[in-house]
């Protein structure tokens, strides 16, 4: 049987044809197709080589900046050492030639003739530490942080002195670490995070101070003087009478336990009492040594009036605080049950 010429060199060429399209595509094996990118860089047309030293530099070198968080003056680092950051280049590459080579070798070559262009972003893994993340976050919250302090009082021998209340603050602490994760890993975004913090107000201000303590009284023994304070600020000082030898005014915080107008005299059961010992003198009897006010203390000590002035300026009492009439007249007025009292 005879085969006519046309057909053969039709075979002919066909075969070579396939031989040379096969060779073409086997020499563009590692070359990556028009349009195609690695994480946003355009790596199309380009051989693994000179696509790997792209994404070094465009990737990888930006990558490798430290990275800083920061808050007013205070800077805090993180290396990409100590990130474990890393970018897998190998592998974006392997996958961006893998979108190339879609198809088949005609189809590919068709493609380059055309030029045609493959639309496709392969995304570089990008790997990181999460532990070192959650430590730079602690790093930031041990050195924002601090606690709020309420405003608070002491009381002593001195007087009255006020600790002011402060506003305290909390690092945004799980926004941060997101914004980090983030930002860590975003080659083209600036290496830096501002850590945001939130007030923290104290429980207890100045003005609350106030209503608290409306009046604290501070009794200096070796003076002979009771001071009051309203509104935690020194008001006015009284002469006054305190305790004798073997029957001091006990000293120490106290506070105001009882309040009275011309009070009966509950004479303690002592021999210094004589003849009233264990009995009650009426508020209005003259012999009643408590005048005028009453304001209790301790044990049986409080602070009342006396027609004794000649005893003001002396330890001459039982253990109680004497005031001159008028004067523990307009103190009572002026301090309530539980106001605190500091004998020193």
């Amino acid at each position: 049987m005879r085969v006519r010429l046309p057909l053969v060199l039709l075979l002919v060429v066909a075969v070579a044809a396939s031989v040379g399209v096969w060779g073409y595509d086997r020499s563009r094996a590692d070359l990556i197709a028009r349009g195609v990118k690695i994480s946003g860089v355009d790596v199309g047309g380009l051989r693994e080589d000179r696509a790997r030293a792209k994404l070094q530099r465009k990737v990888l070198a930006p990558l490798r900046k430290p990275f800083l968080v920061r808050h007013g003056e205070d800077r805090f680092r993180l290396s990409a050492r100590q990130a474990r950051l890393g970018v897998d280049v190998d592998g974006s590459i392997a996958a961006a030639i893998a979108a190339s080579r879609t198809g088949n070798p005609f189809s590919r070559t068709l493609r380059e003739i055309w030029g045609e262009r493959v639309e496709k972003n392969v995304d570089a893994k990008v790997t990181y530490s999460k532990r070192s993340v959650s430590r730079l976050v602690q790093r930031v919250q041990r050195r924002l942080d601090r606690d709020a302090v309420d405003a608070d009082v002491d009381i002593n021998a001195v007087g009255v002195t006020v600790r002011s209340s402060q506003e305290g603050r909390r690092v945004r602490a799980e926004r941060l670490e997101r914004q980090v994760q983030r930002r860590l890993v975003a080659f083209r975004a600036p290496r830096v995070v501002r850590a945001e913090t939130q007030p923290i107000a104290p429980k207890v201000t100045e003005s609350q101070l106030n209503s608290r303590y409306p009046a604290v009284l501070v009794v200096n023994r070796s003076q002979f003087t009771l001071t009051l304070y309203k509104g935690l600020r020194r008001s006015k000082q009284y002469r006054i009478a305190v305790g004798k030898v073997g029957m001091e005014t006990p000293a120490g915080l106290y506070s105001i336990q009882n309040k009275a107008v011309n009070p009966d005299w509950h004479v303690p059961d002592s021999d210094w009492a004589g003849d009233l010992a264990g009995k009650i003198v009426k508020g209005t009897d003259p012999k009643n040594p408590i005048k005028a006010r009453w304001m209790g203390i301790y044990d049986g000590a409080g602070i009342h009036g006396t027609d004794a002035d000649s005893s003001i300026g002396t330890a001459a009492s039982h253990g109680c605080i004497r005031m001159r009439i008028p004067e523990v007249k307009e103190l009572y007025e002026q301090v309530p049950v539980n106001a605190p009292v500091y004998i020193s």
